[in-house]
């Protein structure tokens, strides 16, 4: 490959990212509105008819992700781009911690005309899954094994790569509920809505394991999660 080529492989996924940001279709919300946005998502996926994400699994799962509105979209090369949120199971295994703020980028060669919005949920499944949600960086299919995760709020049986999938993941998008490939997608914290929902620059790994009060504008979306698995 020329240099050339190269660096035009590098940068075009960034430009279409940044294009996506700057449409205003596919403009960004405040934190506060994107934990609205979480907040119905996760009870219109929890409760999906017999569709629905696992109740077993939700029970079991160390922390939760919420991507609202994750956008796709792009001519020629297409981009993924999301901000959301996740919650983990407080050291006592009852509640969830106050939420801390990420942002999810993926892009692929293809012919990706037009653009679509998705909601994403992401269950973490292991200790060891948690501590990589908590770097800086970390990539699915990577560091972070992903696999699609079952459907059907009775559903136990799972496969094995589900079995030894530290996050399942599961989509809905123009009322189509199921399990997704995020392989190769980065998952990184978003410092700049962490500043905004808690007024000063804190990590992820602070607000998790810190036991930071659950900021005003968060308290619909852990309710939520409370009132569907809390471990009481």
């Amino acid at each position: 490959m020329s240099k050339q080529n190269h660096w035009a492989s590098r940068l075009i996924p960034a430009f279409m990212i940044a294009a996506l940001a700057a449409l205003p279709a596919f403009a960004q919300k405040t934190a506060a509105a994107r934990l609205d946005a979480a907040t119905e998502t996760l009870h219109d996926m929890m409760n999906a008819s017999d569709k629905g994400i696992p109740q077993d699994l939700l029970n079991k799962a160390s922390c939760v992700v919420v991507i609202p509105h994750l956008k796709k979209g792009g001519f020629i090369v297409g981009a993924e781009y999301g901000k959301g949120f996740f919650t983990c199971r407080r050291a006592s295994g009852v509640g969830w911690s106050a939420p801390g703020s990420l942002r999810i980028t993926g892009g692929k060669f293809g012919l990706l005309i037009g653009g679509a919005e998705t909601d994403l949920i992401m269950l973490v499944m292991s200790k060891s899954g948690m501590e990589h949600l908590l770097h800086d960086k970390t990539q699915l299919g990577g560091e972070l094994s992903a696999a699609a995760g079952p459907v059907g709020r009775n559903a136990s049986a799972l496969t094995d790569a589900e079995m030894h999938a530290e996050i399942l993941t599961y989509s809905r998008q123009r009322g189509i509920f199921g399990g997704i490939d995020l392989t190769g997608a980065a998952v990184t914290q978003d410092t700049d809505s962490n500043r905004e929902l808690y007024g000063k620059n804190i990590t992820n790994k602070e607000i998790v394991e810190g036991g930071v009060a659950v900021p005003p504008a968060a308290e619909g979306f852990i309710h939520a999660l409370d009132r569907e698995s809390s471990r009481k």
